[in-house]
């Protein structure tokens, strides 16, 4: 009760808030479509090229099927891909949908996150403890950072989260190589981009959310190990993870690859 009636503003559903980001970083309806696209293309690129192989753990998965006669059959599949990637995307298919927040809105299906299910696992332990088992880690977690914002433009967290991390850190903007900027939505996405300054070329480097899915309560492990295999490929140093959180907070962590 006591949120309700000082910030009523904190039960705004995650679309609504965006919406209210897009107005006021004027994100427009066309450069989230773009953004959009531009993440499907990324991330079937990455699928072709295998980069996700190696961070996916493939499950076998039993399929009942029905025939023209009704007869049931059993097949197992493989199941090592994101289903969410759409090779068949285009400027003017995304055009064509309708807002799903509100009627005058700008945010819609094709340029939000999807709603998919996942799982993500990542091994922590001491420097110390690695070298006892014979390990080498992929990256060294150098420090990590939330701030909190206003609940009605929770998408903006991430500005406020990553200069406060960069400063624990020691660190400038211009030092990371690779930076994993949750998709929950192109508006918000864009927004911290702009607002920032980030480089459109380190981010998302493989795609996102929009394109790949937005499991809550996963996503943070999966952009992780998305980034330190990326890092790996290109033999840089610094990589950064960062989302929204709803409800009004900014989080994000930097990782210093294993040389």
């Amino acid at each position: 009760p006591y949120l309700v009636e000082h910030y009523p503003d904190f039960y705004l559903n995650m679309g609504l808030a965006t919406e209210n980001v897009a107005r006021k970083y004027e994100v427009s309806r066309e450069e989230q479509d773009a953004f959009a696209l531009q993440s499907h293309q990324r991330a079937a690129a990455a699928q072709e090229a295998g980069k996700f192989d190696d961070e996916i753990v493939p499950l076998t998965v039993t399929l009942e099927e029905l025939d023209e006669r009704g007869r049931k059959s059993r097949r197992e599949v493989k199941f090592d891909k994101d289903e969410g990637v759409r090779r068949d995307t285009s400027e003017e298919g995304l055009a064509k949908l309708k807002p799903a927040f509100h009627v005058k809105g700008t945010i819609t299906a094709g340029n939000a996150s999807q709603m998919s299910d996942g799982a993500a696992a990542a091994v922590v332990m001491s420097d110390e403890r690695a070298r006892a088992l014979g390990l080498q880690p992929l990256a060294r977690f150098v420090a990590y950072a939330t701030a909190g914002c206003a609940p009605e433009e929770m998408g903006i967290g991430p500005v406020g989260a990553i200069p406060k991390v960069l400063k624990i850190a020691g660190l400038t903007l211009e030092q990371i190589d690779l930076i994993e900027l949750n998709e929950a939505f192109a508006a918000q996405s864009l927004a911290v981009i702009k607002t920032l300054g980030l480089d459109p070329e380190k981010v998302n480097v493989n795609g996102g959310a929009i394109a790949l899915g937005h499991p809550l309560g996963c996503t943070g492990a999966k952009l992780t190990a998305s980034v330190l295999r990326e890092l790996e490929r290109r033999g840089g140093r610094y990589a950064m993870v960062t989302m929204c959180v709803g409800g009004g907070m900014g989080a994000a962590g930097i990782f210093e690859r294993s040389m």
